[in-house]
């Protein structure tokens, strides 16, 4: 998708409204218009970047650590429980712009969103396979 389609880049540029909650030099955060709960919240990088690993480095840190922020915020702002705090790349990605989902979270608030299915290992043997292909490629 070109940066002139994206949605989130729309948002960037004021081009979409978007119920804003913070903003600075290279991040903007708003409400998800289509929430798993009310006060469900994206971070964004204001550069149009598609996956995590596309994200600079050097911005890395600051991601992260708006990211804490906007977790303490939700939780303490709306009283809930907790947060779970999600990045899809590319798959379940709806919007191609790298986004950080913030989604308060109450006990037994019905998601059931990593409940299955699960895909076990066949073998201890086989884990290392998988451990394996992983590392070779780092």
């Amino acid at each position: 998708m070109a940066e002139s389609k994206c949605a989130f880049c729309a948002i960037i540029q004021g081009h979409a409204e978007a119920v804003m909650i913070l903003e600075n030099e290279r991040f903007l955060a708003f409400l998800d218009h289509r929430p798993l709960f009310r006060g469900h919240v994206l971070l964004v990088p204001k550069e149009h970047l598609r996956l995590l690993s596309d994200l600079p480095a050097a911005h890395a840190a600051e991601f992260l650590t708006t990211a804490q922020r906007l977790e303490r915020a939700v939780e303490d702002g709306l009283g809930v429980s907790g947060s779970m705090i999600l990045v899809n790349n590319v798959i379940s990605q709806s919007v191609p712009h790298l986004h950080l989902h913030v989604i308060p979270r109450e006990r037994k608030d019905g998601l059931r969103f990593w409940l299955g299915p699960r895909h076990p290992y066949d073998s201890p043997g086989q884990a290392g396979e998988y451990a394996a292909r992983i590392l070779a490629a780092l």
